[in-house]
């Protein structure tokens, strides 16, 4: 009887610790699931499609931006939209140094506008923003995947934590890989994501210590094709005193595709981030692979690797607010 008894409550234990698990999957991870707002808003993936679609029609300059918003807003305190937040001395994320160059915080707010109108109450800005990322991607020709949803919003921007936790465009490849465990994320993450920068524009001063003057003899970065830095000397003059806008990745700009990863392959990254790809041999074998096979994995990974970023530092439950602004906290709106 006893032997019975010890059998029937690891058998009960069972069934529950697969009940939960079984709970756990359907749930996604750490609250996220796709189709969160499935019942409470419905309309909600139509209602950010049309607007992104509508500001891509007329504003294709603005999907690397907005991705890149995206990326931003993760890598400080987690996707909790800390990203948006103003600041009324300057000293919010946005303030920092490496957001300045950052664009769109109006699209943001448009589709935040209309949600609301929709859903008041219900729909975070970081969910918003993770979307928004998804489907300016699409526009351009890019991969498609499914948004996992659930995340709330942040109450605290602090200036000094964007600048210390983005990981700048010269970091080297040890930077990088530390930067992106930190995280949660993999070396494949690292070098997926850096795909990104197919729709990419970026300042002369964010690369041009790779052009001049790069061991102190007056010559560039010698991981850099040299017909390459040329070009780039041209559109970057020494002496310019304006900070102009260059391709990341040249002649792709409005179309998420795989050149990047040829163009890397060619030692001509514009970052030196970019170029420490080649400095592991798991980055390097996949950016080989890839410019070998037109990207034959690529947008299946990437979409993998936005889910995987989606889901760093995430609130949930009852951790933060649900904005009814995205630049302020309710407490001051």
């Amino acid at each position: 009887m006893a032997n019975f008894s010890r059998y029937l409550s690891l058998e009960i234990i069972l069934i529950f610790l697969a009940f939960a698990c079984c709970n756990h999957h359907a749930a996604g991870y750490g609250g996220l699931r796709v189709g969160f707002y499935e019942q409470s808003c419905p309309h909600l993936e139509h209602i950010v499609k049309e607007i992104s679609d509508q500001v891509m029609a007329v504003a294709p300059s603005l999907a690397g931006p907005l991705l890149r918003m995206h990326f931003h807003d993760c890598f400080v305190r987690g996707c909790e939209g800390s990203v948006l937040l103003n600041s009324p001395t300057k000293q919010a994320e946005k303030d920092a140094i490496p957001n300045l160059s950052l664009r769109g915080f109006q699209i943001i707010d448009k589709v935040k506008t209309a949600v609301e109108e929709a859903c008041p109450g219900v729909v975070s800005c970081a969910d918003i923003l993770a979307i928004v990322a998804r489907d300016v991607t699409a526009a351009m020709k890019g991969p498609y995947w499914e948004v996992e949803t659930g995340r709330r919003d942040g109450r605290v921007s602090n200036m000094t934590e964007a600048l210390f936790n983005l990981l700048p465009p010269f970091a080297n490849i040890t930077t990088l890989k530390q930067g992106f465990l930190d995280r949660g994320l993999s070396v494949k993450d690292l070098v997926v994501l850096s795909g990104g920068h197919t729709i990419g524009i970026s300042h002369c001063s964010s690369f041009t210590d790779r052009l001049y003057n790069f061991t102190g003899k007056g010559d560039a970065d010698p991981a850099l094709d040299p017909n390459y830095a040329e070009k780039l000397r041209m559109k970057c003059p020494e002496a310019s005193p304006t900070d102009n806008l260059v391709e990341m990745d040249p002649g792709s700009v409005r179309t998420f595709d795989t050149s990047y990863f040829t163009l890397i392959a060619k030692r001509r990254g514009l970052f030196t981030s970019d170029a420490a790809l080649l400095d592991d041999e798991e980055t390097k074998a996949y950016l080989v692979q890839q410019a070998l096979t037109q990207g034959s994995t690529f947008f299946k990974d990437f979409g993998e690797s936005m889910v995987n970023m989606g889901r760093i530092g995430v609130l949930t439950g009852d951790q933060g607010e649900i904005r009814k602004v995205c630049t302020a906290v309710n407490s001051y709106y």
